[in-house]
């Protein structure tokens, strides 16, 4: 099993310019959350150079398709053209699961989300997360159980920063 290293994730990222917002759990967390997550989710600008910048960090991460019954994920070529014809894509990486949504739930996807995102510096690496509202916003839209459990410590947390 991989240990989950989202920070080096987030290294990458920056190293290869790619635009993108943090968005999910890790979100949430860095927002003040005691909500736990085991993946880093993004949504990253969907134009031809930040995909292609994208795929080449997806590369250097050894990312694979995550899938059940593949433990080490399923190889595919990752390129722009690749990342341009998928909404969501699920991958395990050498740093551990990371999926990439380009249009989350309850939202228009990158220049959306870019609007209101913050930004929290990591020990010298500065990263774009979306706002609180705005995760809220999409756990709501999603309304899978595990967001719907999530809702009311995050909405707590929300007036509480309030």
């Amino acid at each position: 099993m991989v240990r989950f290293q989202p920070e080096e994730i987030f290294t990458v990222l920056h190293h290869h310019r790619v635009e993108y917002v943090t968005i999910g759990g890790i979100a949430a967390t860095l927002h003040g959350s005691n909500l736990r997550t085991g993946d880093l989710d993004i949504c990253p600008k969907k134009d031809e150079d930040n995909l292609t910048r994208l795929a080449a960090a997806l590369k250097k991460l050894d990312a694979r398709i995550r899938a059940a019954g593949a433990p080490g994920g399923i190889p595919v070529t990752i390129d722009a053209q690749f990342l341009d014809t998928v909404e969501l894509v699920n991958f395990t990486t050498r740093f551990g699961d990371f999926d990439v949504s380009f249009l989350p739930a309850g939202t228009a996807g990158f220049d959306d989300l870019r609007k209101n995102a913050v930004e929290f510096d990591l020990d010298g690496l500065v990263v774009p997360v979306a706002s609180l509202e705005d995760v809220i916003r999409s756990k709501q839209a999603a309304n899978r159980q595990q967001d719907r459990d999530q809702l009311p410590a995050l909405r707590a947390l929300l007036e509480e920063i309030r």
